[in-house]
């Protein structure tokens, strides 16, 4: 089963999570007392930016139907909807800039261009995703009521077309996350089905849902007068450009090996700063220099996002290297790597648990895309390395060196294994002889 004590899991005592919670709770202090001009100044330019990207886009679309326009139009557009889905819409929304009291970027009236309203989507994701991060039964997010991310999950065999479902989820990105949010809103809100638009959560999304298809592929296609149909195609790829990016960027940070799942009973016992820990290892950065970082929304740092979805996205790169740093201190796994391991990580897993768990080896205890503490018990008790102190060094021996142990072992045993299949087929050699 998924963790279901993560102070055993992370090799850490009741004095060592204090002392953790202390230290990240002085992060968060350090940056909420420095939030100042240079941050409002970043933001006020992010916005601008954005909107002169769109504005030059839309505008040069008019001329859509000469192939050069067509490019350089959907372009620009492509990556300005990047910006306010990534930088803009999804930081604004956590409430990153209410400290500003501006009331045009703040979380109570920013309403991003994306198919569902931004209402629903902050019930479903800053409300249940950010509280019940990767547990299993509580976070709809893990695999979005779809996919199949965990071993947790029984196997059912609808998960043999979820290769096929993922690719459908790509591309429609922006869809399936509204209706994701539309569903969760829904049960938020307790409400039964009432039939269409007969419900508020029904009728708001009805009205979004009009107000983004008819200014993409209506309004904004009229405008271009002859050339509306390259202009609607334009439109139709700067979404599409924006639904595969701000997938990439999510499951790179919430599917690779490493982002750990939890159960219900971890959650109702939860302390201060074991939700700290939850939120780092059910979590994954990927590396990104300062254009794929901004790009990201500054998602490039899903953990510090994770542990602290109200600061300021343009502080999480300083609060990473501290962060970090906690992680050498404590010994615990930082979960990182580029762009392209993580999504191929996460996209075997996707694969991987389509197929029945009989096919499978690991179990949910020892597999590489989770595990939980009892992989790292003999018995019934905890393993003996538990928060040992190396001798040597005098340096803490947890859950990261656990797990490079753990890696040395696994790669020793497939070698003997190998050795000993050879020996055999040499064995087997000289007695035909």
């Amino acid at each position: 089963m998924a963790i279901t004590d993560i102070k055993e899991f992370a090799h850490l005592s009741e004095a060592d999570m204090e002392a953790f919670g202390r230290e990240l709770d002085a992060i968060r202090r350090d940056v909420e007392d420095s939030r100042g001009e240079r941050d409002a100044a970043y933001i006020r330019r992010t916005i601008r930016l954005q909107r002169l990207l769109e504005l030059g886009g839309r505008a040069v679309l008019l001329g859509s139907k000469y192939r050069p326009a067509w490019i350089a139009g959907t372009a620009m557009l492509s990556v300005a909807k990047i910006i306010e889905n990534m930088e803009l819409g999804h930081n604004v929304m956590h409430g990153q800039w209410d400290w500003m009291n501006d009331p045009e970027i703040h979380s109570t009236s920013w309403e991003w261009d994306q198919t569902g309203p931004s209402e629903q989507w902050k019930r479903a994701h800053n409300y249940s995703h950010h509280t019940y991060t990767n547990i299993v039964g509580m976070d709809d997010d893990i695999g979005f009521g779809i996919l199949r991310m965990t071993r947790d999950e029984p196997w059912k065999p609808i998960n043999l077309v979820q290769p096929l479902a993922n690719i459908v989820l790509a591309t429609t990105f922006e869809w399936g996350i509204a209706l994701h949010d539309y569903d969760a809103q829904k049960q938020l809100d307790s409400e039964d089905e009432k039939g269409l638009l007969k419900s508020p959560a029904s009728r708001a999304f009805a009205r979004k849902i009009a107000k983004q298809v008819g200014k993409d592929f209506v309004l904004f296609p009229a405008l271009s007068g002859p050339s509306w149909k390259s202009t609607l195609t334009a439109n139709a790829t700067a979404n599409l450009v924006r639904n595969l990016w701000a997938y990439a960027v999510i499951f790179c940070g919430h599917f690779p090996d490493g982002a750990e799942k939890f159960t219900i009973g971890q959650f109702e016992t939860e302390t201060r700063p074991e939700w700290y820990l939850r939120q780092m290892l059910g979590s994954a950065n990927f590396e990104a220099g300062p254009v794929m970082a901004f790009m990201s929304g500054n998602l490039c740092y899903q953990i510090e996002h994770h542990m602290f979805p109200d600061l300021p996205s343009n502080r999480y790169s300083e609060i990473a290297e501290k962060v970090h740093a906690l992680c050498e201190k404590y010994d615990l796994p930082y979960t990182t790597g580029s762009l392209g391991k993580q999504y191929l990580l996460a996209l075997r897993t996707i694969h991987k648990l389509s197929l029945p768990d009989s096919w499978l080896r690991a179990t949910s205890d020892n597999a590489p895309e989770t595990s939980s503490e009892r992989r790292w018990r003999v018995g019934d008790s905890p393993a003996v390395h538990a928060l040992r102190i190396d001798p040597l060094t005098g340096q803490r021996r947890g859950l990261r060196s656990a797990m490079q142990e753990a890696r040395v072992s696994l790669r020793n045993a497939k070698k003997e294994a190998k050795r000993q299949a050879k020996a055999l087929r040499r064995s087997g050699d000289r007695v035909r002889l």
